[in-house]
């Protein structure tokens, strides 16, 4: 009979077995790995008692013919299950090390619990929704559940800006506008007044005044300015969460794609597998994988949830000579949303001296691994038009200077899907994600939630029912709502992905 030669405590990984002279052929069921060789089994190697066949260190080797072997994780000790260590066994881990991500990671490490933080790509890389130089925060939302959970991330902001010791945000005011009668714009408004946010509307004129004829709007709209608002530096934010919970502890690893979360049946805890063939295990998980959530749900479950990856186009404009100043946050120039089709928002001039940042809130579905990265000329034609109109000649409308990708990741009502993930995980795993354009400012409450969810199984000073998945149980739209949609979405056919 053949037999396999078998080093001593080694554990039989893919590299173990290129170290032991057995080459990978392929994968079996449930992630198994598929060998051939040509070794033979060191005099001493011992058969394992559970299931019969021979031990590769770590690992179990069972014959199929000749020259192809499998290979199974065993339990320390011979018994088939987790391949438990100090290195791979955690009280959390976190899946997606983007803002929502990291926030979560800081939250759980401040509650005392040892954690990892997953990414399966670069940290502070750029295919995803947490890169890029700024970002809006602004109190002003149609819904005023939104409202009050920006007072309580601007408190977290602060919090973590003075435990760090620099500055991601910088402060200016929100200027809100469109025609009167934009049932959107209205509901702001009526969430100004509902959640004691200090507002002002004023008629164009005075909207013109206010800003030194900086933005110009037809006679039947009007603007909405506010304070407690303005601009985050997402990746140097993203950077800052990821020290701070370096600092207490949590260990991040990133090029490390999860591939599964199962229940271990040994220990009745959770085992997190890869696509390298890492394992790691843990009590709790937090799963906030951006554009791939739907994708990595749906491989762990078979469940599809309503979440579609959107590429967007992020467009910096030239400002003409003389007029930098009035356009940038240090000459008091807002964060603004233009309310109407399309919508579009922009920040002050700050990240790019002389530039502006102006976009439209939408984009195409994509497969977030088949992307274009390609800006959509209809949008920027729109954006032209806009950028003519709004800035009484003194923005460059000709076309932007330079254009970013992003990802927006999609729920049908443009709300949040924050909740346990159920079934066979319980309340063990909690998914947040669908953060639909507008999520990056809430990234520190959202790490408070969802640590508090996935530890103590319900959250404080949040409305909770209107991120929950069982939403589109009841209605596939999800929460019904009196006011339009926010976010443009094309269906160009050019925009799918197979």
């Amino acid at each position: 009979m053949t037999r396999w030669r078998r080093r001593h405590g080694k554990v039989a990984t893919t590299k173990a077995c290129r170290e032991d002279r057995i080459e990978v052929v392929g994968r079996g069921r449930e992630g198994r790995v598929v060998v051939a060789g040509a070794g033979v089994m060191e005099e001493g190697g011992a058969a394992c008692g559970y299931c019969k066949v021979w031990q590769v260190g770590g690992g179990c080797v069972e014959r199929m013919t000749p020259q192809v072997v499998k290979v199974r994780e065993i339990r320390r000790g011979g018994e088939m299950g987790d391949n438990k260590s100090p290195d791979n066994e955690f009280e959390v881990i976190v899946i997606g090390a983007g803002i929502m991500g990291s926030c979560s990671a800081y939250e759980a490490s401040k509650r005392g619990c040892s954690t990892l933080l997953l990414d399966q790509f670069d940290l502070l890389h750029n295919r995803g929704s947490s890169h890029g130089e700024s970002r809006t925060i602004r109190i002003t939302y149609p819904e005023p559940y939104y409202s009050s959970m920006v007072l309580q991330s601007s408190r977290l902001w602060e919090e973590a800006q003075s435990q760090v010791g620099y500055k991601v945000l910088y402060p200016t005011r929100q200027l809100d506008f469109g025609i009167s009668t934009d049932l959107s714009l209205q509901a702001v408004i009526a969430s100004c007044r509902s959640t004691s946010v200090g507002f002002r509307v004023l008629s164009s004129s005075e909207v013109a005044q206010e800003f030194g004829g900086g933005v110009v709007l037809p006679e039947d709209w009007i603007g909405v300015v506010s304070e407690g608002a303005g601009v985050i530096k997402p990746t140097k934010a993203v950077s800052m969460f990821q020290t701070l919970a370096f600092r207490n502890g949590v260990v991040l690893k990133d090029n490390t794609k999860v591939t599964g979360i199962r229940r271990s049946s040994t220990s009745g805890g959770l085992v997190v597998s890869t696509e390298s063939g890492e394992m790691f295990y843990c009590k709790k998980c937090v799963v906030t994988a951006g554009s791939w959530m739907k994708k990595l749900v749906k491989d762990v479950t078979g469940r599809d949830i309503p979440i579609q990856p959107l590429e967007t186009t992020i467009c910096y404009w030239k400002i003409k000579k003389g007029h930098e100043k009035d356009y940038s946050i240090d000459g008091g120039f807002p964060t603004f949303a233009g309310y109407g089709c399309p919508y579009v928002y922009s920040t002050p001039s700050l990240e790019y001296p002389g530039l502006i940042k102006v976009a439209v809130h939408g984009g195409r579905p994509c497969d977030p691994d088949k992307r274009t990265w390609i800006p959509e000329t209809e949008l920027m034609d729109l954006l032209r038009r806009w950028v003519c109109e709004r800035f009484g000649g003194r923005v460059e409308h000709e076309g932007p200077v330079l254009t970013q990708s992003c990802m927006y990741s999609m729920t049908p009502d443009e709300d949040y899907v924050i909740d346990f993930l159920g079934e066979e995980f319980g309340e063990d795993v909690v998914i947040a994600g669908g953060f639909s354009g507008h999520g990056f400012k809430m990234g520190p409450v959202i790490g408070r939630i969802v640590t508090e969810l996935v530890l103590d199984g319900h959250a404080e000073g949040v409305e909770m029912e209107y991120f929950k998945l069982a939403r589109f149980d009841r209605n596939p739209r999800g929460n019904v709502k009196e006011f339009a949609e926010q976010v443009g979405v094309s269906y160009q056919p050019h925009a799918h992905s197979d």
